[in-house]
């Protein structure tokens, strides 16, 4: 999600779509417009994740806040960036967030209960996006309290040396290695597509958090069936 209206996030629960991502590192969505985003899954089976601008505790505190199931984090090199990330978007002990009189809390009348739950289910996802990452995998997959990984192919692309391209030969099989050994690890991996042809490609290689750079209405039926990952995170 990357323009403003709530109305686009509407539609998207109405399709019954399994996920957002509600972009908040590129672009101009304000916190006013991003919480606007969560509202409309209220409610939902849909999961509304914020992508954030950089790896930040004052942000991932406030995505969450506000009622965000999860978040995105960009440009994870390290096992010890990531462990970080985690550390931010849990409650002590387990980690640094600080509770809030916010959405998430019911405004301040379920603190207990959303402790409870928010730290069993909050989701963080990491962005591999560098060569550097690539070469780190084995330990950043190690990482606990990750269960999902997404792939950026553009900028994986541009730290090779190929920047502005997306599937180069050479590169395009360190992104299926990476995949792999997501994979191997017990976890899941996903990538934006370029086409509908692209997507089932993916979904065959065994990539299972699948988006479209275009939404068209030939591929509802792809977006809307339930994957394995997708019933252990909720709504």
């Amino acid at each position: 999600m990357t323009l403003e209206s709530p109305s686009i996030t509407e539609m998207a629960v109405a399709l019954g779509l399994d996920w957002i991502v509600i972009d908040a590192e590129h672009g101009h969505l304000d916190w006013n417009e991003i919480v606007n985003h969560i509202r409309a899954t209220v409610r939902s089976d849909t999961v509304a994740l914020v992508r954030l601008a950089e790896r930040n505790i004052a942000l991932v505190k406030r995505a969450l806040d506000i009622g965000a199931d999860g978040i995105v984090i960009p440009w994870i090199e390290t096992a010890e960036q990531l462990q970080e990330a985690v550390s931010f978007a849990h409650y002590p002990p387990r980690g640094m967030r600080g509770i809030g009189a916010e959405r998430a809390t019911g405004w301040g009348q379920c603190f207990s209960e959303h402790v409870h739950e928010a730290n069993a289910n909050v989701l963080v996802v990491p962005m591999i996006e560098s060569v550097r990452a690539g070469a780190n995998i084995q330990e950043i997959v190690a990482v606990d309290g990750v269960e999902l990984f997404l792939i950026g192919p553009a900028d994986f692309a541009s730290s090779a040396g190929f920047a502005g391209q997306w599937d180069v030969p050479g590169v395009a099989e360190q992104l299926l290695t990476i995949k792999d050994a997501i994979c191997a690890a017990g976890k899941h991996c996903g990538l934006i597509t370029t086409s509908d042809a692209n997507l089932l490609e993916r979904r065959s290689q065994g990539f299972r958090m699948l988006g479209l750079a275009r939404i068209a209405v030939s591929c509802c039926g792809a977006f809307t069936r339930r994957w394995p990952w997708s019933g252990a995170i909720g709504g």
